[in-house]
C-alpha cells in the first residue's frame, strides 16, 4: 500500500492534504509532516488546508504556506477543487472537516485516508490506511513513510521537519506517553530520536511555554467548577465563555484541562465541555475498563477511542440555555451512560 501511495503521490499534479476542525497537534503534525516530505522529495505543487486555524500553543508544529478555510474560504475551496489527489489525516469521515466538508465530498481527486479513529468511513475513499491500534495518526503515517521506497526504513532520511512534526503530534496525542502507548508507539520515538529529533525541545515548547492566565484559569477550575459525581466515579468541568474572556484565553490553551480529575483515585471518568456561541465542545476521557467513546456517541453527537474521545453538546438540539443547563445535562447523561 505504501508504494501505492508513493506513486499516487508522485504522479499527481497537484496535491491537497487536510485534517480535522479544530486541529490538534496530531492533525498539524501529520499533515506538516507529509507535506514536507513531498516538498523534500521533489513532489508536485502540495498545500495543506485546514478547517480552523491552528492554536497559537501549537503553531510551531507547522511549517511552510498553508491555508485556513474559515479564514479565506475561496481560496481553499477552489485548491480542493483544481487538486488531482486529495489526502485527508487524523479523520475519519468529512463531516469532522465542519464547513470544508462539502467541498471535500464533491472534489474529484482521487482520496486517500490516514487514520487512526474507529469507523473509517471507507467508501468515500480510493485508498485507506486505517489502524486503531496505534497512537496517532502521526504515528500511523511515521509507519507508512518508513515503508515508501525512497526511506526503505531509515527514519535518518526522512526531512527534519517530518521528523519534528511526527514526534510532537505523537506526543501530544498520548498526552506525553501517558494514554494509547502501544510497543510500536515506543519503537517510533526511539527510530526518530536516533535519526537525531530533539525531543527534550519538543516537550520544552508543548509543555514548558504557557501563558500564565493558563495557570490560573487551570486552578479556577478545579477549585471552583470541578464537580465529582462520587456514586459514579464521573468527574466533570464546564467552562463558559464569560471566563474564557476574563481569564483572556486563547484558543488550544484548554487542551489537556480535561485529564487532570483523572488523577484522582476515584476518578474513572473525566468530562470537560467548553462553550462556543452554538455549542459546547466536549472532551471526554476514561480509565481502562470504562468506555469514553461509547460515552460520546451515545450523548454528545461524537466518538474517538475507547480512553479518549470528544463530542458536543447543541443548545438547540439539546435544549441548553445556559452553563447550568450544560452541567445538568452532563450529570444526567453520565448517569443514563451508566444506568443509573
Amino acid at each position: 500500500m505504501a508504494e501505492r501511495l508513493h506513486g499516487l503521490i508522485f504522479g499527481a499534479r497537484e496535491i491537497v492534504l487536510t485534517a480535522h476542525a479544530h486541529p490538534d497537534g496530531d492533525a498539524v503534525g501529520s499533515v506538516t509532516a507529509l507535506a514536507e516530505y513531498i516538498r523534500k522529495a521533489g513532489g508536485p505543487l502540495v498545500t495543506p488546508i485546514f478547517p480552523d486555524p491552528i492554536s497559537d500553543n501549537i503553531s510551531f508544529i507547522a511549517e511552510g504556506t498553508l491555508l485556513v478555510h474559515s479564514d479565506n474560504p475561496e481560496e481553499a475551496e477552489s485548491r480542493v477543487a483544481s487538486c488531482d489527489l486529495l489526502i485527508c489525516l487524523d479523520f475519519n469521515a468529512f463531516s469532522r472537516t465542519d464547513n470544508l466538508s462539502e467541498p471535500l465530498s464533491r472534489s474529484k481527486a482521487f482520496k486517500v485516508m490516514i487514520d487512526h479513529h474507529l469507523r473509517p468511513n471507507r467508501e468515500a475513499f480510493g485508498l485507506v490506511f486505517s489502524e486503531t491500534e496505534v497512537s496517532s495518526a502521526c504515528e500511523l503515517l511515521f509507519w507508512v513513510l518508513m515503508a515508501m521506497p525512497d526511506v526503505d526504513g531509515d527514519a535518518s532520511r526522512l526531512p527534519a521537519v517530518t521528523r519534528n512534526a511526527l514526534m510532537a503530534g505523537m506526543t501530544t496525542d498520548t498526552n506525553n506517553f501517558a494514554n494509547s502507548v502501544f510497543p510500536s508507539t515506543l519503537q517510533m520515538a526511539s527510530l526518530l530520536l536516533a535519526a537525531g529529533t530533539d525531543r527534550d525541545a519538543i516537550i520544552a515548547r508543548l509543555f514548558n511555554e504557557s501563558r500564565e492566565n493558563r495557570l490560573r484559569l487551570m486552578g479556577h477550575l478545579l477549585d471552583s467548577e470541578l464537580r465529582i459525581i462520587d456514586d459514579l466515579g464521573v468527574a466533570y468541568m464546564v467552562l463558559d465563555r464569560t471566563t474564557m474572556n476574563r481569564f483572556d484565553m486563547k484558543e488550544g490553551e484548554t487542551e489537556g484541562f480535561v485529564n487532570l480529575p483523572l488523577s484522582i483515585g476515584k476518578v474513572r471518568m473525566s468530562i470537560f465541555a467548553r462553550e462556543y456561541e452554538t455549542t459546547y465542545r466536549v472532551s471526554v476521557r476514561s480509565k481502562k475498563g470504562t468506555s469514553a467513546n461509547a460515552c460520546a456517541v451515545s450523548w454528545f453527537h461524537g466518538g474517538g477511542h475507547e480512553n479518549a474521545a470528544g463530542g458536543k453538546i447543541i443548545k438547540v438540539d439539546d435544549g441548553i440555555s445556559c452553563p447550568a443547563d450544560a452541567a445538568a445535562y452532563i450529570e444526567r447523561a453520565v448517569r443514563e451512560f451508566f444506568g443509573e
